[in-house]
């Protein structure tokens, strides 16, 4: 019998419903474990560059380029070839390595006559065991799973149809996976660029900021690709450039991990927020794939490894706010503690539980807003990170590793810095840039400090550097006070002496009344005389 060429819609549905497990407290009205599982690719990553050898750090830049958990694809060749085309998403199961059944749906669309065809994964609601089959990037190491990939050899049954197939393949080398952090880079030409109709709302106004900085569509990977190499960033801007030659692998592994998160996916939670925006502007009757964007961008800010109330096992952008917190003192729900949820998250989190409601009800234009705010707070951290790193630098002697700290998280956030204040911005560049000859802590608090309003942000959201060994802040490191803050302040005290000068009239007269109202007593004639009760007959 032919091959069915229906897509099955049922299997690519995004299956929205009620309730899927929660992402760090954040409730995804669609499956989105897939995409959390990008963090397992930090944590690769970051694992091979902590061997420190330039083996290492070549195995860390092919997760980073090929991917390893995400959007698992097997490629498989057949030992026929399909009797009729196979449509995209068509359902196909086999037999697993541990000889259980497993499912996925074609990767792509395959011509009659075809012989390999690629096969996506599917994936599960539970996060724990969202997919049986990460390899890629890792293949033959501890992070590899196959037990749940297809068998080097088996039968395919594609669509359900009496018709199968024999195929095989090799699993290490033929499992790889079509989402990585490199992408999220490597793609923003088209995601979050050049105005499409795939991007309707492009470019998006936080990624100019980048763009124009740096010159380099492609900023975020220019800068890992290098870190990973040791080579020297190619950016359009060559005002900017660096040569991490100048670091070892210590300062090169700082560069390239915080690079990978800070910059690629950073900007990335920011662009599935924008798409969620540009579905529902053009779908506003079927919310279905913003919210799924929505749950996307919340996927990638936390990771899996955050669990669904956070763990400092977390890679991405969530645990980062939360050490962050504990540097400034910004723990809390009033952002004023050591310990706790950082406020940052719990505002950020707010704002996603609000973007989320907001789509949901069709209301897309007040998505915007909210867009707007989360963005001003992911940036608090890589602020703090910069200011951090400054001290360290300036004040306490660090060395090759906090410089290239300093660097990373300067470079995350001076575009967004530039487009307030291109000469602060210059400013914070000469004193944390990779190879800066000296780091001067106040001038880079105050460069930041001076476009805190322009930035949205304020100086109670980034505190002061704190030093838990004293329970005080660092010297010069304490945080600044808000213009509102001080005129606010300035209106309280106005008012309470104007109560204390109003109180203060008011007891002297009563206490002037008590004296003269005394004297007259004691001259026999009082101020109040008792009444006179009349006898009964004058009430008449």
């Amino acid at each position: 019998a032919a091959l069915s060429i229906m897509s099955a819609t049922a299997a690519t549905s995004l299956r929205r419903r009620l309730s899927f497990e929660k992402i760090t407290g954040y409730e995804p009205g669609t499956q989105v474990t897939d995409h959390a599982a990008i963090d397992l690719d930090q944590r690769a990553i970051e694992s091979f560059l902590a061997e420190q050898t330039e083996s290492s750090f070549a195995k860390a830049r092919n997760v980073y380029t090929d991917g390893a958990h995400s959007k698992s694809v097997a490629t498989v060749t057949l030992t026929s070839g399909l009797t009729s085309a196979l449509a995209d998403d068509t359902p196909i199961s086999g037999i697993s390595v541990d000889e259980q059944e497993v499912t996925g749906i074609a990767y792509g669309s395959f011509d009659a006559g075809a012989t390999e065809i690629q096969i996506q994964y599917s994936t599960t609601d539970i996060q724990d065991s969202y997919v049986g089959c990460r390899v890629g990037a890792v293949a033959g190491t501890e992070y590899a799973m196959t037990s749940g990939c297809f068998n080097t050899t088996g039968t395919l049954t594609i669509n359900g149809d009496a018709n199968t197939y024999d195929y095989e393949y090799d699993v290490d080398a033929n499992n790889s996976n079509e989402r990585h952090i490199a992408g999220f880079s490597t793609s923003a030409n088209d995601k979050m660029f050049v105005n499409s109709n795939k991007c309707p709302g492009c470019p998006y106004a936080e990624f100019v900021k980048y763009q124009s900085y740096y010159n380099d569509v492609n900023y975020a990977d220019t800068w890992a690709t290098a870190a990973f190499s040791g080579g020297t960033t190619s950016f359009g801007n060559s005002a900017v450039n660096v040569d991490f030659s100048q670091y070892t692998l210590t300062g090169r592994a700082e560069c390239a991990k915080k690079g990978t998160a800070y910059m690629n996916v950073y900007m990335y939670v920011i662009r599935e927020m924008e798409d969620a925006i540009d579905d529902c502007d053009v779908n506003i009757l079927n919310n279905e794939e913003p919210v799924h964007a929505w749950d996307e961008a919340v996927a990638f800010y936390s990771g899996s490894l955050e669990g669904e109330t956070g763990s400092s096992d977390g890679k991405l952008l969530y645990r980062l706010a939360e050490k962050r917190c504990q540097n400034f003192k910004t723990c809390g729900l009033t952002g004023d503690a050591l310990e706790g949820t950082s406020k940052v998250n719990y505002d950020i989190f707010d704002q996603f539980a609000l973007g989320q409601s907001r789509i949901v009800r069709g209301s897309c234009p007040d998505v915007r807003e909210v867009v707007q705010r989360i963005t001003a707070l992911m940036a608090v951290p890589l602020i703090q990170g910069t200011l951090r790193y400054a001290y360290k630098v300036d004040r306490l002697q660090g060395a090759e590793k906090e410089k290239a700290e300093g660097a990373v998280f300067a470079a995350a956030v001076l575009p967004r810095l530039s487009a307030c204040s291109e000469s602060d911005a210059q400013t914070v560049f000469n004193n944390m840039k990779v190879g800066a000859s000296s780091t001067d802590f106040l001038a880079v608090k105050a460069a930041f400090e001076n476009n805190y309003e322009c930035m949205e942000i304020t100086c109670a959201d980034v505190g002061g550097l704190y030093d838990s060994s004293v329970n005080d802040y660092y010297e010069d490191a304490g945080p600044c006070i808000d213009p509102n803050a001080e005129s606010d302040s300035s209106s309280d005290d106005t008012v309470a002496v104007a109560l204390g000068i109003t109180f203060g009239i008011i007891a002297f007269l009563a206490l002037g009344g008590a004296i003269y109202m005394a004297r007259r007593e004691k001259s026999g004639s009082p101020v109040f005389k008792p009444s006179k009760t009349p006898h009964p007959n004058e009430m008449s």
